[in-house]
């Protein structure tokens, strides 16, 4: 795909696309796009020195622009330490105790570099992809962790300038209540990441609530925020979640607090779930909802296709005032043998699960908005004058022509276009 403008300076440049109508911001003075269709509208992008200039729409007589344009990308939920693991230790179940089984065996033959080489082939992947920043859950215990934190710290620093990477570290939940948590919890604060720990069910006793109350603590203690594993399940509905909302009573925190998977959430009664998304707004928890994974491993079972399969309830959340965003999780390793770190084909994969629409605002924000806020990015998103001049530009006139298959791209990156992605690894 050619270059979408001839550049007068470094840093400058102009596109005209087909832009989603909830990601523009125009100035007050500036007349509103008589052009509209699927949630998008022809504009014209102009930059300089790495930044937007104010948007400008194309009038009606104007030609049709032949391009689509989204701002680079954010993917709130990745195992970069895992990735590409799926050929040495694929699980052949596909189930989840065939995931965990393969885990703990990558887990125990992770040197730096396996982990070194698998993240930088995943970083220039997401780069290539269009993603600017991404948070990764990296395995905290046992004989690979310490090869995890040595390699993802090496990429975080290495890949500064073009991707933000945020580090969470996953443990038992039962960890944040030992005397070597806080010794993690400094190097995780010093890194700019989260705690994390995983709740599963049977999780109803006040052991698990004990366990939470400790991870606040210690979260409040290092200005970490929290991001879960939570409920991550076909049964146990939402126990998980229940024990948080009640240590967060106790231990009320300044923190943001995330909860990634949500799954088991969907099998309440609808009016137990509206009721439990009330509070979790109230309590301003933010959701990661994780459908490809979680459409591949749960609910699983011998000779029989799954009719319902357990997911986040997106829309119901969102209806409560509950942030929601979508992300990718694992990428070719024992927990999905898919993936591409690429959020255009994490979009597509999406819609038919969880019947998300993109050309409404709430059907598009998980995928753009909803992320740099969970993520606290300086950056939410929309295009507006001032904003960064990054961008994902690819052929097409619509969602259509978007989600038929992962599209050439061309990035732009502060105000400079990148070569296109290279070919499938």
């Amino acid at each position: 795909m050619d270059a979408p403008s001839l550049e007068a300076q470094p840093g400058s440049g102009v596109l005209e696309a087909w832009a989603p109508l909830g990601l523009l911001d125009f100035t007050p003075s500036t007349p509103l796009p008589d052009v509209a269709k699927q949630g998008l509208t022809p504009v014209r992008l102009d930059w300089h020195q790495g930044r937007l200039l104010e948007p400008k729409p194309l009038p009606a007589d104007h030609v049709p622009p032949s391009r689509m344009v989204l701002p680079r990308l954010v993917d709130c939920h990745v195992h970069l330490d895992k990735a590409y693991t799926w050929q040495e230790h694929p699980n052949l179940s596909g189930s989840y105790s065939g995931a965990l089984d393969a885990n703990l065996r990558e887990h125990n033959t992770r040197t730096v570099a396996s982990v070194l080489q698998r993240g930088e082939r995943a970083m220039e992947r997401a780069f290539a992809n269009g993603l600017r920043a991404i948070r990764s859950h990296v395995d905290s215990g046992g004989p690979g962790a310490e090869p995890s934190w040595d390699a993802l710290l090496t990429l975080q620093q290495r890949w500064r300038s073009r991707i933000d990477l945020q580090l969470v570290a996953l443990v038992p939940l039962a960890f944040w209540g030992t005397a070597e948590a806080d010794a993690l919890a400094r190097r995780v604060a010093a890194s700019g990441g989260c705690l994390g720990g995983v709740l599963t069910p049977p999780c109803g006793s006040s052991v698990v609530t004990e366990q939470l109350e400790a991870l606040l603590r210690l979260a409040d203690r290092y200005n970490c925020g929290v991001d879960l594993h939570i409920d991550e399940a076909d049964h146990g509905a939402a126990e998980g979640m229940v024990q948080l909302l009640k240590a967060l009573r106790r231990v009320p925190v300044q923190v943001p607090v995330t909860c990634s998977h949500a799954s088991s959430l969907s099998l309440l009664p609808a009016p137990r779930l509206m009721r439990l998304a009330e509070r979790m707004a109230a309590a301003q928890i933010n959701v990661i909802a994780l459908p490809l994974t979680n459409a591949w491993l749960l609910a699983r079972a011998d000779h029989a296709t799954p009719l319902q399969r357990p997911q986040a309830p997106i829309r119901q959340l969102q209806r409560c005032g509950v942030p929601v965003a979508v992300a990718g999780d694992n990428v070719a390793d024992p927990w999905f043998p898919g993936g591409d770190f690429d959020p255009l084909a994490l979009l597509a994969a999406s819609m038919p699960l969880t019947q998300l629409l993109p050309w409404q605002r709430l059907g598009l924000a998980p995928f753009t908005t909803a992320p740099p806020a969970i993520l606290q990015l300086e950056w939410d998103g929309v295009l507006r004058a001032g904003a960064p001049a990054d961008l994902i530009c690819t052929e097409g006139r619509g969602w259509s022509d978007l989600i038929q298959c992962s599209p050439q791209r061309q990035i732009l990156v502060n105000g400079h276009w990148q070569s296109s992605p290279s070919a499938r690894p």
